[in-house]
């Protein structure tokens, strides 16, 4: 389990970014903060694998954050910048 703070993006309708809540925004890498742009905080929540959400697989979601320290919940709908920051993310190396 961990605790999980959610955060949304003001710039782009329903992007958001799942992390640990101990540390914050300060493992996700500044080119995607630039792109996700001004944060707010959506809610925070206790995670486990089993928990149910409303569109991430919370067993993906914990272990995205474990190995890159977030995990980015893109819109369901894209459009072409979307797709473009779904695939950059895709490539981070590990430990971004």
């Amino acid at each position: 389990m961990i605790i999980c703070s959610i955060y949304k993006s003001l710039k782009k309708e329903g992007l958001y970014l799942f992390v640990d809540k101990k540390e914050g925004l300060s493992r996700v890498p500044d080119a995607l903060k630039n792109l996700f742009g001004q944060e707010k905080l959506a809610m925070t929540l206790a995670l486990t694998a089993e928990k149910k959400l409303a569109i991430a697989n919370a067993k993906e979601v914990i272990g995205a954050i474990g190995e890159k320290g977030f995990y980015l919940q893109l819109p369901e709908v894209m459009d072409d910048e979307m797709l473009a920051l779904a695939e950059k993310n895709s490539k981070m190396p590990k430990g971004f």
